[in-house]
């Protein structure tokens, strides 16, 4: 009698915990199996199954943790996460969510000692411990092969099944594969013939400058009101501008700039993507700055973050951008250490616009510049915005949507649409003639979208926190078109920027550009086997190391 509540204890908690009728069957397998295995080894039944019942709860705890901060659940490809800097990276920025992890761990660790030592039920014989564990096994095996348990696998962006998703990754090779090698998941057999090179519009060559806004969206995806000066930052009248599509949500900017510069989601490299610049390094041949060096640009980074951080210096060069500046590099005025006290857009964009300048100066050389802020990356619970300064603005993201959070990152956003606005401005009237292109984007959203999205309780849309903002704009280029532009999905990005630039497009980029239409606003998540064919030549013509120090013949 003991042994038959407790499984249905265990059931309903797995019942409570997924919010989901449809795929219960499959937790419930997935619940059995855990039991199953753990009666192998502690010969009772009790607890087997208050085991299994309390590691499922605890899986869906930590899905539902990640997922809060993520957007994405857990699966078994993020176990190696853990030992690539996500754990002190969550320390440092979520101490209290954190706190309550660990909290939950020793309460775990408590909670299973105690059944181990105090909960032991009526011995089970070894040979039908045995049988019921292969039982078990087929069991999920077939719900593992069913067509429920597959969709599960496609669903990572809801917020419902958080011990299934987990549970269908281990039978999926897709995961396990992540482990020891940097894998291609939508890569075809047969490759794709490349389109030839498109030629350049103009003599004229146009300087590009990209600017990634750290943790920059765009409130009117929320419903929420901007004002004028934030208005024309994320859609200048005389610019292009449309809403982005990227990979992540709360962190992890590197996955946006190896998109934007490769032209590849981070996606497509399953748990590899959190540490591409790490394990990518000198594994991609074929980028942006590499297509603008081979037109005779110089190719130039200006990072927020100090040199020493994670592998920037290291893979920027790999991918061809020869001059890389680091905060702890820009020369006075700038002061490293002022700035890190708050990571002021002002400060480090003039910075930024003071070094351009001075490389541009009597040389007409074309350069692309990629500038990383860090400015409005979160938590918003501490005030970055001196008292005193945009106060108007902080009133005004008070009376649009009162939480604090919001109204910090407003604020932030409003000082960073006013400084470029003056920047902008400086930028036109000390070349008055030299063309310029200048891309801005968001490279995610920031955890409070999560708490936004609750408050305002808009309908349900598993994209919606992967949206940030584009923009696009042109100085001295005549051609240029502005207007409302399509949604882009951020692996396009680069390709469209060269494409508004009026520059020569080289086979890869021309070939890439021709899957706009196939991919829409999205890329990883296109079903496109055009795409999927673009890759295996890429991986064919050897512009993608799919294992390291290896080159094929081109």
């Amino acid at each position: 009698m003991t042994m038959i509540f407790i499984l249905v204890a265990a059931i309903a908690a797995v019942a409570l915990t997924e919010r989901s009728v449809e795929h219960l069957q499959f937790a419930v397998a997935a619940l059995l199996f855990n039991a199953a295995l753990l009666l192998v080894f502690l010969g009772d039944a009790e607890r087997a199954i208050l085991l299994s019942g309390m590691l499922a709860v605890a899986i869906a705890g930590i899905s539902s943790v990640k997922f809060n901060h993520s957007a994405l659940k857990l699966t078994v490809s993020d176990l190696p996460l853990a030992f690539a800097g996500t754990v002190p990276f969550f320390v440092l920025q979520y101490p209290r969510m954190m706190l309550g992890v660990l909290a939950g761990s020793a309460l775990f660790a408590f909670a299973s000692s105690a059944v181990l030592l105090y909960a032991a039920g009526s011995p089970i014989s070894v040979a039908f411990r045995i049988l019921l564990f292969l039982l078990a096994l087929i069991g999920f095996a077939k719900a593992s092969a069913s067509k429920g348990a597959t969709l599960l696998r496609l669903t990572l962006t809801q917020g419902r099944c958080f011990y299934a998703t987990f549970m269908a990754s281990l039978g999926d090779p897709a995961c396990w594969r992540q482990f020891g090698a940097l894998a291609l998941s939508d890569i075809a057999n047969e490759s794709l013939p490349l389109r030839d090179a498109t030629p350049s519009r103009s003599v004229d060559t146009p300087d590009i400058i990209v600017i990634q806004h750290e943790s920059v969206f765009d409130p009117r995806i929320f419903g929420l009101p901007v004002e004028p000066v934030v208005e024309a930052f994320l859609s200048p009248s005389d610019g292009e501008f449309g809403r982005l599509n990227v990979d992540i949500f709360g962190g992890g900017s590197w996955q946006s700039e190896f998109s934007l510069l490769t032209g590849l989601s981070s996606a497509s490299f399953g748990s590899s993507a959190y540490y591409l610049f790490k394990k990518g390094a000198g594994r991609f041949h074929s980028s942006l700055p590499r297509s603008l060096a081979a037109l005779g640009y110089k190719t130039t980074l200006i990072s927020s973050c100090r040199r020493g951080f994670l592998s920037y210096d290291k893979f920027y060069g790999s991918i061809g951008i020869d001059e890389r500046i680091f905060s702890d590099d820009l020369p006075p005025p700038f002061d490293v250490r002022r700035f890190e006290a708050t990571n002021s857009d002002a400060i480090f964009l003039d910075a930024v616009i003071d070094a351009h300048t001075r490389r541009v100066a009597n040389d007409p050389t074309p350069r692309f510049l990629y500038a990383l802020t860090n400015f409005n990356h979160g938590p918003h619970n501490r005030q970055l915005v001196p008292s005193g300064q945009f106060e108007r603005e902080r009133a005004f993201a008070m009376a649009s949507f009162p939480d604090a959070g919001y109204v910090e990152y407003y604020t932030r956003l409003a000082e960073t649409a006013s400084t470029w606005q003056t920047l902008k401005a400086r930028l036109a009237s000390s070349f008055p003639g030299r063309p310029v292109l200048i891309v801005h984007y968001g490279d995610h959203q920031p955890v409070l979208t999560k708490q936004i999205d609750r408050q305002l309780k808009r309908p349900g849309d598993g994209r919606r926190p992967f949206g940030t903002f584009y923009a696009i704009e042109a100085l001295n280029i005549p051609d240029f078109s502005p207007g409302p532009g399509t949604d882009l999905d951020i692996a396009f990005l680069g390709t469209v920027a060269l494409q508004r630039a009026g520059i020569a497009l080289d086979p890869i980029f021309a070939t890439r550009a021709s899957l706009l239409d196939d991919c829409g606003e999205a890329y990883f998540a296109s079903a496109s086997e055009r795409k999927r064919r673009f890759h295996r030549t890429l991986v064919d013509l050897g512009l993608i190391d799919l294992v390291p120090n290896v080159r094929r013949a081109r």
